[in-house]
């Protein structure tokens, strides 16, 4: 009699077979990442043009809504940026060509990223109990939805706010800012993607919790260290650690932080409850 996928997935594996199991999984979001980082490299102008540079002029759309918003308070001057005074340089012969590679990757990581999480999800899935599989379902969803909430919000609001505080900032007239293309784009690209990976800390909280390794208790008692590590993620993630910069990072991940308080203790309770049912349930057998 064939065996059903639930009994295939049970069955037990190998050390090697798990490695080979891996290497697929792991081959096949190589594939994927490369894909992406073509397509990528190949309208490698019009990202650069439009997406890339794009928060470094007046019209990106988080300067627009600044705009409005200074309208609508009654200062239309105050929010309104006219002009982010700064030239991009390539002081190295191979500058524009490694800022095209860089970005082409980091882009096609970007976009694939889902892909990846599903592909681990995939090769982790058969390893889990039926009860493990049924509180991880989701979990394929919740990574992505957080990781390009995190990327959207690197974009949108930490990159232009970034540079239009570092290109505007002058200590005096005599000094003309000219940035090099490969500390711009490095910067967009390490604040965009840091920040999207930086949003999964309610899916590490989650799982650590299901684990055993945390509990809400110890999240509360930690707040003060948390807002410590909070700041010293947000001074990595921001290479220019400008004040600005840092405050609008750690703002949200200390949200999240809380939101992750929230999570594990919903954890902590759905695991109680469960365990008071088995009780019940063992002692209505006796």
């Amino acid at each position: 009699m064939p065996l059903d996928q639930e009994q295939i997935d049970e069955k037990e594996m190998s050390f090697l077979d798990h490695l080979e199991e891996l290497r697929w999984h792991v081959i096949r979001s190589l594939l994927a990442i490369m894909v992406f980082t073509i397509v990528a490299f190949s309208y490698g102008k019009w990202i650069f043009d439009h997406i890339i540079f794009a928060p470094g002029r007046p019209d990106f759309p988080t300067f627009r809504w600044l705009c409005k918003l200074g309208q609508l308070l009654g200062s239309p001057d105050a929010l309104c940026i006219d002009e982010i005074p700064f030239e991009l340089q390539s002081r190295f012969m191979t500058g524009q060509f490694t800022m095209h590679i860089t970005a082409s990757v980091v882009i096609g990581l970007i976009v694939s990223f889902p892909y990846i999480a599903w592909e681990m999800w995939r090769f982790v899935k058969p390893g889990l109990y039926k009860t493990e599989r049924k509180y991880s379902r989701g979990a394929v969803a919740a990574v992505s939805v957080l990781f390009l909430s995190g990327v959207l919000f690197g974009y949108y609001v930490m990159a232009p706010m970034m540079i239009s505080f570092l290109a505007t900032y002058e200590i005096s007239e005599m000094v003309t800012n000219e940035f090099d293309i490969t500390s711009v784009v490095g910067t967009i690209v390490t604040v965009v993607f840091g920040t999207g990976i930086l949003f999964q800390l309610p899916v590490v909280i989650y799982f650590l919790t299901k684990m055993g390794i945390i509990t809400p208790q110890f999240l509360r008692k930690s707040r003060k260290h948390a807002v410590i590590i909070i700041l010293i993620l947000g001074a990595i993630v921001t290479p220019s650690a400008d004040p600005l910069s840092q405050a609008l990072i750690s703002i949200p991940l200390y949200l999240l932080y809380e939101l992750s308080i929230l999570i594990s203790s919903r954890v902590v309770r759905k695991r109680e409850k469960e365990e008071q049912e088995e009780q019940l349930n063992e002692q209505a057998a006796k």
